[in-house]
């Protein structure tokens, strides 16, 4: 399954709307990557396993189950985050863009690809796959809404 969506991060027409830079925004998605307690909900510690200029090797603790994944990234442009399928996850792939097609439009365009079990029937493949996207939407609009808090207040709340 793919999926793929834009949350505009400035909105000129909505006076109490903060306007945040690149720079804040970007601030916001390497808490993400150091710190991703913060935004997934279940997950109970993060241990890095590894770490380059462009790549970070680490092991996510969901009670029992366990997940690796590599997130690498471009400076300012993109990060993306890949997990190996294991027993406990499909695996799957996130990247989050930054862009700014204009002075002040900026926006993140999540873009998910990830399994659904096989041997679905094809409306119960819709009707997961309904599920599946609506609760990635609801995931980046929280972890919008983080980068707000961490850019505004300097932490999470």
């Amino acid at each position: 399954m793919r999926f793929e969506h834009l949350i505009e991060i400035n909105d000129p027409l909505n006076p109490l709307a903060e306007i945040l830079s690149r720079e804040q925004v970007w601030s916001g998605l390497m808490h993400r990557v150091d710190e991703p307690t913060l935004f997934l909900p279940g997950l109970d510690r993060c241990v890095i396993l590894s770490r380059t200029a462009g790549q970070i090797e680490r092991e996510l603790h969901f009670g029992t189950a366990r997940i690796r994944d590599t997130v690498t990234l471009e400076h300012h442009e993109w990060v993306r985050f890949e997990s190996a399928a294991n027993a406990e996850h499909a695996g799957g792939k996130l990247i989050i863009r930054l862009e700014e097609p204009e002075a002040m439009g900026l926006y993140l365009r999540f873009t998910y690809e990830t399994t659904l079990p096989e041997g679905m029937a094809p409306g119960d493949v819709m009707q997961v796959s309904g599920f599946v996207k609506a609760a990635y939407r609801e995931s980046d609009v929280d972890t919008v809404r983080i980068i707000r808090m961490i850019a505004t207040t300097g932490r999470p709340q």
